[in-house]
């Protein structure tokens, strides 16, 4: 993703009825059983205050701003939390009588958001209590959370809560709560514009103010894996073999996993541009097949020889419409098949545990990735992996994320991961170039720009990755979270004067320190 792409504004559907009165009901009594009752909701019918086998508290007084109605997302009932004067509620399940171990509770939620706090929380089961906020989604849309917790001394409560204001509501339905393990194993950062970064007198710094390596400070606030783009001979001299060996380095001496993004290109590839490089100008198909193959192997063999070997390998970024245009444009399929199995080729021949993974623009867009993904495997296209870059201001709401990770990962069972995401801490510029999130009407709803909006725009996009049944949900990587508006390092390699569109979305602030977002990393 670059500062040159056109913004594409979301329309947000209208947001769905709320119910207009509230269910009076009286504090309810706790609830033992060795397992989960009532999880869709349908005992007891519309209307009720404390549905079947659950409890319902409110220091407050506002039992009744938890109840049950018609609209399930799987049956014909949903509890809702919801008052027109402001409320605290507690809807919950006390389980006893349970096995130890990991277990995973799982829902399907939505909401209107603006509440002080809205969340699924598991909470007295031995072992440190675990929240999942609930993310707003004022399409209307259900989308399904998951959390585990490590069950000790057989029991656990299983807890619905909202601290709200008057109108804010929530639903959920579908609650499971069954034995197993979920999380997000992969926790990435691209860090591709770090070195110039700091060879332009870029400065990083940790929460207390004192300067550090920006690598090692996202490394600390959890931070697993480097992704590093790979450009041909690009203007600048940046993001050549040789500055990602150097950048390697640093990152698995962290113990940091490494992602290595090919772009086939002098410059930026995406989904409006993949240019030859020049110096693969005028190839026929068969020098280009040569080509990618050599470029590919070089680079990672040379990593390999350094004791840096790449876990993971994106074969092209962004390559909704193909490589190497013209000629392997999805326009000719045969063409772009025979490009991207000789860069897979190459991955595998260097190291065959390396991962080979296909990335696309496409986070909101289910049919059109599914008709990329298709005509791949229907031509034999080798891969492991797929991402998709999410920007929920381009890519739509968290919904059309979840429908098309969970699509593509039971379509061709493989594992999915968001390969670029990021989101504004602030709508002020920080240089002269204008940001390409730059105004209040591009935002996504319920994601104000702000340090906790950014947080939670990240926090969301983990909880639907890590949401993808089955494990196959490997992770998010943030996008450059270190490209400060330092001079000299914009956006274009062949000018120097030129600015930066990205800086309000880094995780570092103008000040240079860690944005609240940048703690999410160490979640999961």
């Amino acid at each position: 993703m670059h500062q040159a792409l056109k913004r594409a504004l979301v329309s947000a559907a209208a947001a769905i009825p709320l119910a207009t009165t509230a269910v009076a009901g009286l504090p309810g009594t706790a609830h033992a059983a060795a397992a989960l009752g009532n999880g869709g909701f349908e005992a007891g019918g519309t209307g009720t205050a404390t549905p079947a086998g659950w409890s319902t508290y409110s220091a407050a007084g506002s039992n009744g701003a938890s109840f049950t109605e018609a609209g399930g997302h799987g049956g014909s009932y949903r509890l809702t939390h919801y008052a027109a004067a402001a409320y605290k509620v507690e809807t919950y399940q006390y389980l006893s009588g349970l096995a130890d171990g990991r277990y995973t509770l799982t829902a399907w939620v939505r909401s209107g958001g603006g509440q002080n706090s809205a969340y699924l929380a598991l909470r007295n089961c031995g072992s440190a209590e675990q929240r999942t906020d609930l993310p707003v989604t004022p399409n209307g849309a259900w989308v399904r959370l998951v959390t585990s917790v490590q069950v000790t001394g057989g029991q656990c409560t299983i807890s619905i809560n909202s601290d709200a204001n008057a109108g804010n509501w929530i639903n959920v339905d579908d609650v499971s709560f069954a034995p197993g393990s979920t999380g997000v194993p992969v926790r990435g950062v691209d860090v591709s514009t770090l070195k110039k970064s700091e060879d332009k007198g870029g400065v990083y710094k940790y929460a207390d103010g004192s300067t550090g390596d920006a690598l090692s400070i996202l490394h600390a606030d959890g931070a697993n894996y480097a992704r590093l783009k790979v450009w041909v001979n690009p203007a600048d001299g940046y993001n050549t073999k040789a500055r990602v060996l150097a950048m390697a380095k640093r990152a698995k001496a962290l113990g940091m996993g490494l992602l290595i993004d090919f772009h086939y290109s002098d410059t930026w590839a995406d989904p409006g541009a993949q240019t030859v490089p020049s110096a693969w100008s005028g190839y026929s198909l068969d020098q280009l097949e040569s080509a990618v193959y050599d470029h590919t192997y070089d680079v990672l063999n040379t990593l390999k020889a350094q004791g840096t070997t790449a876990d993971i390998v994106q074969i092209g970024n962004e390559i909704n419409g193909g490589v190497l245009w013209p000629q392997g444009s999805t326009s000719n399929w045969s063409n772009l098949a025979a490009l991207l199995s000789r860069g897979a080729e190459a991955a595998k021949a260097v190291s065959g545990s390396t991962k080979v993974a296909l990335h696309l623009a496409k986070g909101g867009d289910d049919a059109g990735a599914r008709t990329f993904f298709d005509n791949a495997v229907s031509r034999g296209v080798p891969f492991d992996l797929i991402g998709l870059s999410y920007y929920g201001y381009w890519h739509g709401p968290l919904s059309d994320l979840q429908t098309t990770l969970d699509d593509l990962a039971a379509r061709y069972g493989k594992q999915v991961f968001v390969a670029e995401t990021a989101y504004a801490f602030t709508l002020a510029n920080n240089d002269a170039l204008e940001n390409n999130l730059a105004t209040a009407s591009q935002l996504q709803a319920g994601y104000p720009a702000t340090q906790a909006g950014q947080a939670a725009n990240l926090r969301d996009v983990l909880n639907v990755v890590e949401a993808v049944p089955n494990g196959r949900g490997l992770g998010v990587f943030y996008w450059e979270p270190t490209w400060t508006a330092v001079p000299g390092n914009g956006w274009n390699p062949a000018d120097p004067a030129s600015g930066d569109a990205w800086e309000n979305q880094a995780l570092f602030d103008y000040g240079n320190r860690p944005t609240a977002a940048m703690s999410w990393l160490r979640h999961r």
